[in-house]
């Protein structure tokens, strides 16, 4: 079953980085739709971060943002499954200093070993599973389940996260008005309905989510050039949603509140004004060259070339720089295997070293505050890792039948 929906960590960060504006515009309406959607992802923990006061977020912070191709009130338009895959798993890191944020898509296919998971509606209790695909964790236990699992994965703390499906990904894409895409050559993707020409269009509701859903249209074909496209698509939302004509459109961002509140899930932790005032307050001032989107390092599965394993080595260096708050480049062969840069872009400008922050991996995961450290350190390269910053205007790939 091909995967229907690649639903961004973008949506959440539209949310956090406009919500200063989205809640003083509507905040009533706002708060009351996010908590009667709240969902509970203690997988059956009882030590839950307390919500903060209104102001800028201290320490930094882990958010969990979940696409599923299923759900109750999709239409026929998506097709009929049996059961819910959480086909995208985007984690957010914010540095406890607010200066730098990392954005790792964690593939739907890579096989890990799972926790036991307790759903929060009928209490059934999943035992622990091993080498099972990620895209697995939801049907164990709901969002919960798929936060400890990342958890587990990671090594890191996750107290907040997200869920979107279909509708969603479509109503968040009409509320910002549109995102820009590139494309080397033109695409039309029979499986998704994609029909680009090359270059540069704007795509919005049903095209956007062709473009994000669009596996055989891009690069190789594989799950991982799709990632990469998503990659591209968050970096330019990220792109439109830093400029004035967003963030002092009234209209768009009142229509962004209630796409939010409407579509997206957050979890009880996470669905509340302060909270999301707070993020947001963190968020608003990071560089785009400071932003950093990669995909969890992996390799094909030994046992079944349709799946993945970790890249174990390159996993502990990526996640040692994250849990240091350690600022951190890529190398030049970074870009996914279905971008390349857009050559009709003018060049990223260089990334400015940030100071490092004394932080513990547990200060860091759970907003615990933690005093930044007095000297700069140039941030170090992760040679091998797959991605890109948020600067970076890139294209995706046409994949040739």
């Amino acid at each position: 079953m091909l995967t229907l929906i690649k639903a961004l960590a973008l949506t959440l960060a539209v949310v956090l980085v406009s919500g200063v504006s989205v809640a003083a515009i509507a905040v009533s309406q706002f708060a009351t739709k996010v908590s009667a959607n709240a969902v509970d992802i203690s997988n059956g923990a009882t030590d839950l971060p307390a919500i903060p006061q209104l102001g800028s977020f201290e320490g930094g912070f882990n958010v969990l943002v979940v696409g599923v191709d299923n759900s109750l009130t999709q239409s026929a338009a998506y097709g009929d499954r049996t059961g819910t895959l959480n086909d995208v798993n985007i984690l957010l890191h914010v540095s406890a200093d607010h200066k730098s944020a990392v954005v790792i898509s964690i593939p739907r296919d890579l096989v890990v070993n799972q926790p036991a998971c307790t759903d929060p509606d009928t209490g059934k209790v999943a035992k622990a599973a091993t080498s099972t695909a990620m895209n697995a964790s939801f049907g164990r236990g709901g969002l919960g389940c798929v936060v400890s699992t990342v958890s587990s994965l990671t090594g890191l703390t996750i107290p907040y996260a997200g869920l979107i499906s279909f509708e969603g990904t479509v109503a968040m894409a009409d509320a910002v008005g549109g995102v820009p895409v590139c494309l080397n050559d033109a695409i039309k993707d029979p499986y998704t309905g994609l029909d680009l020409p090359a270059g540069t269009s704007v795509v919005s509701g049903t095209a956007a989510l062709a473009y994000l859903r669009s596996r055989h249209g891009v690069g190789d074909g594989s799950d991982l050039s799709r990632i990469s496209s998503q990659q591209a698509y968050m970096s330019s939302l990220m792109r439109v949603m830093k400029s004035s004509a967003t963030l002092t459109d009234v209209s768009k961002l009142s229509a962004l509140a209630t796409a939010a509140g409407t579509n997206l899930k957050l979890s009880t932790s996470l669905a509340n004004i302060p909270t999301m005032v707070g993020m947001a307050l963190a968020l608003k001032d990071i560089d785009l060259n400071q932003l950093v989107f990669v995909q969890y390092p992996s390799a094909t599965d030994p046992q079944d070339t349709n799946k993945l394993v970790p890249s174990t080595a390159l996993a502990k260096k990526l996640f040692a720089a994250v849990t240091a708050d350690q600022s951190f480049t890529l190398d030049a062969k970074s870009l996914g295997n279905s971008a390349e840069l857009d050559p009709t872009a003018a060049p990223a400008a260089t990334p400015t070293p940030t100071p490092t922050p004394t932080a513990s991996a547990t200060g860091a995961a759970t907003g615990t505050p933690t005093p930044a450290a007095t000297d700069a350190a140039a941030p170090v390269e992760i040679a091998g890792l797959r991605g890109q910053t948020a600067s970076q205007q890139t294209c995706s790939i046409a994949f040739n039948y």
